[in-house]
């Protein structure tokens, strides 16, 4: 199965008509209270509650692309109120309150995102909607089960989150197979390009440049140089998530991984009759080599993956081109969940990275010896993280004592990633057991696949 387009970034884009001009580069040295490498989501919205709270600080954002190039404009579009976390790892260097309290806070962000999105007047295709983690065979249901009961034994409430069997299940989304599902309520399905596009002209609204087409080649405390010329600014915030690699000195801090995705022709109502989908919901399976979906806008479905999961020496595409063997197993999943979509034609492909952590934990905080801070890390799930992480980097550079600051994600300190070429083989290795561990579990195995063990201890997943 060929895509009709593959890379230009992605889909998204070319659903708001292309991809955008350049701004103005970076003019020359200039000087700043406040530097932000990277104008993605998390750039975006530190600039923006940065602005509102103290609409005098000086602001400037550098961009090697585009705003939204990266992977706030190619991302699923779940606005899903939530991160891939372990409460328990957090919980080793925190409290259970606090990991509560940050659970809700990040519960928050939906309401939060709307409102903004309200308030400024960015339509970005937001409507809310339940996330479906659907199970298909004996051990993934096991797994959504034990998920529901550690949430309830996290106080979670009730309202927010429930279990659902087969019949139900399969009324909301006729997936082949599916045995039950895992619902979170709350949470919202966005168009990536249009969010992070409308961030980008509200942030100028308020008075921050932009300059894109300005590549970062080092930080240091007080500097970033480019190849435009250098900011001095006391604070710099590093907001470059799954690109994070690609600057000197920070090669093994976050692992760049690979996520792809497809997305069809728009259906003929006839085939959403068959299929149902009213909800909209977002749609994941609990695979361990799982995938994401959403239903669109204009009737279309995204489907989206790991595909060939890392690129030695963390390594990112060439402006979202992913390979062809990538495209063929996502359409396989596709048409595996969904037999009905099997002569429905791929309008475009496409892939983008994202920031790994060596625990996989998202990470919030700023250095006040060096005044150099970051965010990121976000492990797939960055449309909610990245604007609890702007208020949060908000109040750490205002050095304001808040909630948000005391949360157990802020400053967080992990051990860097292997050198290649471990990581390669490793990441790969883990990818390979999961794979062969979905097999053996859809060919019949009646508990998890003990190779999902050993995957997970490889990378400490």
């Amino acid at each position: 199965m060929d895509a009709k387009v593959n890379g230009n970034v992605s889909f998204w884009y070319a659903d708001i008509g292309g991809l955008p001009a350049y701004r103005a580069p970076l003019p020359g040295d200039i000087e700043a209270d406040v530097c932000i490498v990277g104008a993605g989501y998390t750039g975006l919205w530190t600039a923006y509650y940065l602005k509102k709270a103290d609409p005098s600080i000086r602001i400037a954002i550098v961009e090697r692309e585009f705003a939204g190039f990266g992977a706030s404009g190619r991302n699923g579009g779940w606005l899903s109120g939530g991160f891939s976390w372990s409460r328990e790892k957090y919980l080793k260097t925190s409290t259970r309150g606090a990991v509560i309290d940050m659970e809700t806070a990040m519960h928050g962000t939906v309401d939060e995102v709307i409102a903004v999105t309200e308030a400024e007047g960015i339509d970005a295709d937001i409507r809310r909607v339940d996330n479906l983690t659907v199970a298909t065979n004996k051990p993934q249901l096991q797994r959504i089960k034990a998920a529901y009961e550690d949430a309830i034994g996290w106080n979670v409430p009730r309202d927010r989150i429930a279990m659902i069997g087969q019949e139900e299940a399969r009324a909301r989304i006729n997936i082949k197979n599916v045995l039950g599902a895992f619902i979170h309520h709350g949470t919202a399905r966005v168009q990536p390009a249009k969010l992070v596009r409308g961030l980008a002209v509200t942030v100028e609204r308020l008075g921050v440049p932009i300059y894109e087409q300005t590549e970062v080649t080092g930080i240091e405390k007080g500097r970033v140089t480019t190849n435009r010329g250098t900011v001095r600014a006391p604070i710099i915030i590093r907001a470059t998530e799954g690109f994070t690699a690609g600057i000197p000195g920070n090669e093994r801090l976050w692992l760049a991984l690979n996520s792809a995705q497809i997305i069809t022709e728009p259906l003929p109502q006839s085939l959403w009759d068959e299929i149902g989908w009213e909800g909209h919901e977002l749609l994941g399976d609990a695979a361990h080599a799982y995938c994401y979906a959403q239903r669109t806008r204009e009737g279309r479905i995204t489907m989206g993956g790991r595909g060939v999961p890392y690129r030695y020496g963390s390594k990112t595409d060439v402006r979202g081109q992913t390979q062809q063997a990538t495209i063929e197993s996502l359409h396989a999943i596709l048409t595996s969940r969904l037999p009905q979509t099997a002569g429905l034609r791929i309008d475009h492909a496409w892939c983008g990275v994202l920031g790994v952590p060596r625990d996989w934990c998202t990470t919030a905080g700023l250095d006040p010896q060096t005044g150099i801070g970051w965010a990121g890390g976000y492990v797939g799930l960055g449309v909610s993280s990245s604007n609890l992480s702007g208020r949060t980097l908000r109040d750490l550079i205002l050095r304001r004592d808040t909630e948000l600051t005391r949360l157990p994600w802020v400053n967080r300190q992990v051990s860097k990633w292997e050198p290649e070429p471990m990581r390669w083989l490793g990441v790969h290795s883990m990818y390979q057991l999961y794979r062969m561990a979905d097999e053996r579990e859809e060919g019949g195995l009646q508990h998890t696949s003990k190779l999902a063990g050993i995957a997970d201890r490889i990378t400490g997943h």
